[in-house]
């Protein structure tokens, strides 16, 4: 990636904006000048907007589905607040893509078990979309998504068709249900969707994306259940401010979240102080 495309930030057209859930909504974006934007599952982008600064987004769809992309984005700041108040249309700048993503490679010819919690199914969404474009390079997909409660279930229609579909086995649940009016899925954490299977540990590799909370308890599972930490992938959240490995906002003891990151295997970090 050349220096200007690192540094300064690009424009990129709002094609299309739909609400995800009361916190969340999806932007459908393409770059100005036509390319593409040359991510893989995993990576995420530098999100500008004059006025109100620049904040690090997870890409939520897969290359495959290009040359436009796509951006989940929870309303959880001044900037990201700013940006749920505009429409197809609008300009917004993008730096990158950045970031260690998943490696596809690795994963080419294993089972898959991808866990993701809340807002994590953005991210974890452009690996599914890949897997879902690529039924070939993967054995059996199992996809696991945890939700606060039914109205913070993201991407209601596309897990509809996922657990509908033949090329996944998936399942998701709601901590709670209370006011969940006619939710009538699975009620508990992400765990109790992980206890029940049967993992193949010798040629599975667990992906898990989500709030910091779920991490140690989904681990934990996973690794009674016999799988490695080299076949456990996490990627996790910090704050990433400049996405080139400059400003050390983003450290992890002697690793930067968004250069060395955010996607690694568990057993680059795990005896890493405050990694998880």
């Amino acid at each position: 990636m050349s220096g200007s495309l690192l540094y300064a930030p690009r424009d990129c057209r709002i094609l299309a904006v739909e609400t995800l859930t009361p916190d969340e909504k999806l932007f459908r974006v393409s770059m100005a000048d036509g390319l593409s934007l040359g991510h893989l599952p995993g990576q995420f982008v530098q999100v500008s907007l004059m006025g109100w600064g620049e904040a690090p987004i997870s890409v939520a769809s897969s290359p495959t589905r290009g040359p436009g992309f796509e951006l989940g984005v929870r309303k959880a700041g001044s900037l990201t607040g700013a940006l749920h108040d505009l429409k197809a249309g609008c300009c917004i700048g993008i730096r990158g893509p950045f970031g260690t993503p998943f490696d596809l490679e690795a994963m080419s010819g294993r089972d898959l078990l991808l866990i993701s919690g809340g807002c994590g199914l953005a991210p974890m969404r452009s690996l599914i979309q890949y897997c879902q474009d690529h039924p070939e390079k993967f054995g059996r997909v199992t996809i696991l998504y945890g939700a606060r409660s039914p109205e913070q279930i993201m991407f209601r229609d596309e897990i509809a068709a996922w657990e509908a579909s033949p090329v996944f086995a998936c399942s998701h649940t709601v901590d709670s249900a209370e006011g969940g009016g006619c939710y009538d899925g699975a009620i508990g954490l992400i765990t109790s969707l992980v206890e029940p299977l049967r993992i193949a540990a010798g040629r599975t590799t667990a992906v898990v994306v989500g709030p910091p909370v779920m991490y140690r308890a989904v681990i934990e599972v996973l690794t009674r259940k016999g799988l490695a930490s080299r076949d456990i992938v996490v990627s996790l959240e910090r704050q990433m401010r400049c996405g080139v490995g400059k400003c050390g906002h983003c450290a992890i003891d002697h690793l930067l979240c968004c250069k060395d990151g955010p996607v690694f295997r568990l057993d680059q970090i795990e005896h890493i102080p405050g990694a998880l």
